[in-house]
């Protein structure tokens, strides 16, 4: 997810030291939320993430943050309110709504949607496997769902099913690698083809429907796409199956 700040994580190759001014950001933010406590010592890097994700770790008085280098030459009130976002976080102290906004109408801006986007293709690995299951072929449902409920005018993305047979993401439209992943769990005799079609036309329907930024929140389903939605003829069987995983 664009712009998700988590207080744990597996630290990639660093790239490069943060500035002194960044360092002292951090102090002020954390002095400000914790004003009797020892300063800690503060390791902060910028790193070659695939996206805006942020990391903070403590560790026997010493903070490490990792920030993704999209961040290098962000504002300092951006700065600020990520040093105050991740110190809250890992003190489990309240976060300023204030802050918390700004960070996230500048997570969520046309500018840095697209840099985060650029970086993804650039960086990220998507691993492909086949969109030809045992049971179904994703390259004909899409083919028919197309032709259903698009007029058949819609380009076809890469398609295949995950390499394990996922419960939780049971499909997924990755825009930076055009790509509609469903999950294997699904490519079996006793699946309905109206479950694997309904994973689909959700997907294709992310394709249609970009996310969307609104007051610093993403909109994943809009009012638009909740509507072509409930055109899908056996959307509560669908619904209905999926729960039963």
């Amino acid at each position: 997810m664009l712009g998700d700040i988590y207080t744990h994580g597996r630290f990639p190759v660093t790239l490069s030291l943060v500035h002194p001014e960044v360092v002292s950001i951090f102090e002020q933010e954390y002095r400000a939320l914790r004003p009797r406590a020892t300063m800690p010592t503060f390791d902060i890097r910028f790193r070659r993430f695939t996206s805006l994700n942020t990391t903070i770790r403590l560790r026997e008085g010493h903070v490490r943050v990792n920030l993704s280098d999209i961040l290098e030459g962000a504002p300092e009130s951006i700065l600020r309110a990520i040093a105050h976002i991740l110190i809250a976080k890992l003190y489990r102290k309240p976060i300023d709504a204030a802050l918390n906004n700004r960070y996230r109408r500048f997570a969520t801006s046309e500018v840095v949607v697209r840099q985060s986007e650029r970086i993804r293709q650039a960086r990220g690995r998507k691993r492909i496997s086949s969109a030809q299951g045992e049971h179904y072929d994703l390259d004909e449902i899409f083919d028919s769902l197309n032709i259903r409920f698009f007029h058949g005018l819609m380009g076809r993305p890469l398609l295949t099913w995950s390499e394990h047979s996922a419960r939780r993401l049971l499909g997924h439209y990755d825009s930076a690698h055009n790509t509609i992943m469903i999950s294997r769990v699904f490519d079996r005799r006793t699946t309905p083809r109206y479950a694997v079609e309904y994973l689909m036309y959700h997907e294709m329907l992310h394709l249609r429907h970009p996310v969307k930024a609104k007051n610093g929140r993403r909109c994943v389903h809009s009012r638009e796409f909740q509507a072509e939605e409930q055109l899908f003829p056996e959307l509560e069987l669908a619904k209905k199956y999926l729960k039963t995983l």
